[in-house]
């Protein structure tokens, strides 16, 4: 089935301004024309973004509620009181819980933690959970990612008698939650800098405060230094998996973070690094951590049980770590072939429809599983680049569980709302979302989903996704001193995406799809400009190789230029992002 083309966009390029931002911050004309095309046009914030100090980092006292917070945490430690983190299930709470757990387990605390069954409990605070604690003795929760929305719930633990401290960064409601202590980087009338600090961030600033109160001093004693820098590196595996902005405080944290883990991985790490071939003693990537290490760290959570993830990130035993990171290895297998299974399937759903004038994608089976409906919504956005919705039907529930991703300028939880007369309950932001509801609700549901986005795209189709590309450079260009020179733009992610070039009249040489066994998803093949040769891969477009050769084998291609060491030997490769035949393609 054919997916949706892309519209190309091309930075526009100002020499001068480059030449100017390039003098004042001492780097080329090539990274200052990155630079601007990220907007940063200041020498001093490009030195700052490049530079990314770990003295940049804001003081936690400044993060609301940061200090009541920590000096209520150490109270409860003196007090000798059960503290319980109880932390979200994807990968941003699950270390931002490991930071904790092992603070306070090596200032002595009672500690324990709680993370959700995916499938059992949902996402957030349970009252019955809370219930539980409290019959356990419990008498502080700490949240971790998650809570801030969780209104009745907060009232529950109160009526409890439980201590309640709530770390989050999601979005709030109308009405924030009535608990001891509320640390959010977005509270209403806070002053911090800088809002968009993830769950693990969060904790990790709340981790800092609670070492300065032991240390009794701004500086913080060595070993609790020693330990912050390894929760630096937890918190970049949350930060970059949550794909918050890799600015400010962020970009710091995951640039001195992925350093840490490279030079002292924990032996969890250091296992679960081996079980996905990340080589020892090499730079690591937020690449390296968005398409390795992330999807392991949430396989468990998807499929089965997240507090296998913690005890991993926690763990000082060797063997332990290892069968952890073989038993995540197993579980993101597993994964990956429920998601491709299913992708295929909804594509099967939509065959003989006219998809192509739908604004938008609702498909529900028996068949599918809840942990990775999201991930299929994902994958159909990529490909038909419209609002999608997946659903599993549980039928001896009676309850149909969904999840949902969109397109830019089409806000899923406002369209979820405006069809909340079909649903039990739902939830997220504008870009992901959650929701249940009856089965026998399905089709009016979907009737109502796509009504509305027909009338948001005004009765036609969504736009084209745009594909917006840093320069066009010939293939003579691409050095490895090119390469060496955009590398200082790392970490890349969400608000600075990794550099994206294009190249024009190219011509394929030994096109071929290559893959695993008889499963051939991807591309490999040639490109040649003038005197210049380079290899190109592009991944999960295998469908695409007759389009690749449809004008003679001439072709434009958008692309992301990285080394791939095999054997001893660093070779330049195209990794390509897209492809249009012929000599030229027109721009918007």
């Amino acid at each position: 089935m054919a997916r949706a083309s892309k519209d190309w966009h091309l930075h526009p390029c100002d020499e001068s301004a480059a030449n100017r931002l390039a003098q004042g911050a001492k780097v080329s004309p090539v990274v200052a024309q990155l630079l601007l095309n990220r907007g940063i046009t200041d020498a001093t914030e490009a030195r700052r973004f490049l530079d990314a100090p770990l003295a940049g980092l804001h003081a936690p006292s400044a993060l609301p509620d940061v200090p009541a917070a920590a000096e209520h945490i150490v109270r409860a430690i003196a007090a000798k009181r059960i503290i319980c983190i109880y932390g979200d299930y994807d990968v941003d709470g699950i270390t931002g819980t490991a930071i904790l757990i092992q603070l306070l387990e090596k200032l002595g605390a009672t500690v324990q933690f709680h993370v959700p069954l995916r499938l059992s409990e949902g996402y957030g605070i349970s009252s019955t959970k809370l219930q539980e604690l409290a019959g356990l003795g419990v008498a502080l929760v700490v949240t971790v990612d998650c809570g801030i929305a969780s209104l009745e719930e907060a009232d529950e633990a109160k009526r409890l008698g439980l201590e309640l401290i709530v770390t989050d960064h999601h979005e709030m409601k109308d009405r924030l939650p009535s608990a001891d202590v509320l640390v959010h980087p977005r509270l209403p009338g806070s002053t911090y800098p800088f809002g968009d600090l993830s769950g693990a961030g969060v904790a990790l600033k709340l981790a800092w405060a609670i070492a300065q109160i032991v240390s009794q001093s701004e500086r913080v004693k060595p070993e609790l230094r020693e330990f912050l820098l390894d929760a630096v590196g937890l918190a970049a595996l949350g930060l970059v998996a949550d794909v918050v902005p890799l600015r400010d405080e962020n970009r710091i944290l995951v640039r001195h973070g992925l350093d840490r883990i490279a030079a002292q991985p924990s032996i969890g790490l250091q296992a679960l690094m081996t079980a996905a071939k990340i080589g020892e003693g090499k730079p690591i990537t937020s690449e390296d951590v968005a398409f390795k290490l992330a999807p392991r760290l949430n396989a468990a959570g998807r499929l089965g049980c997240a507090r296998l993830v913690v005890e991993l990130l926690t763990t000082r035993n060797a063997p332990r770590a290892r069968d952890l990171a073989e038993y995540l290895e197993d579980q993101n297998s597993q994964r990956q072939s429920l998601e491709r299974k299913i992708t295929q399937e909804a594509k099967e759903q939509l065959e003989g429809t006219d998809w192509a004038t739908t604004p938008g994608i609702v498909l529900a089976s028996t068949a599918w599983h809840q942990g990775v409906v999201g991930i299929v919504a994902s994958r159909l956005v990529e490909h038909f680049a419209r609002p999608a919705l997946v659903m599993t039907i549980k039928e001896e529930e009676g309850m149909a569980v969904g999840s949902g991703r969109s397109v830019p300028g089409f806000a899923l939880h406002e369209a979820l709302q405006a069809c909340s007369e079909h649903l039990i309950g739902h939830g997220g932001h504008a870009a992901a979302a959650g929701f249940k509801l009856k089965p026998e609700h399905i089709d009016a549901f979907r009737a109502s989903f796509i009504g509305y986005a027909a009338a948001h795209f005004q009765n036609i189709t969504p736009p084209a996704p745009r594909l917006t590309l840093d320069a066009e450079v010939p293939l003579s260009a691409i050095t490895h001193g090119l390469l060496k020179d955009i590398d200082k733009l790392e970490p890349y992610g969400a608000g600075n995406p990794k550099p994206k070039f294009l190249a024009a009249n190219l011509q394929v040489e030994g096109a071929r799809k290559i893959g695993t066994g008889d499963v051939q998803r991807h591309m490999d093949f040639k490109v040649r400009q003038g005197e210049t040769v380079l290899r190109a891969v592009a991944w999960n477009m295998a469908d695409r190789l007759e389009e690749l050769l449809s004008a003679g084998g001439v072709c434009c291609l958008a692309f992301s230029p990285k080394i791939n060491e095999w054997r001893g030997q660093r070779n330049i490769e195209l990794q390509v992002i897209d492809l249009k035949p012929g000599p030229t393609v027109p721009l918007v």
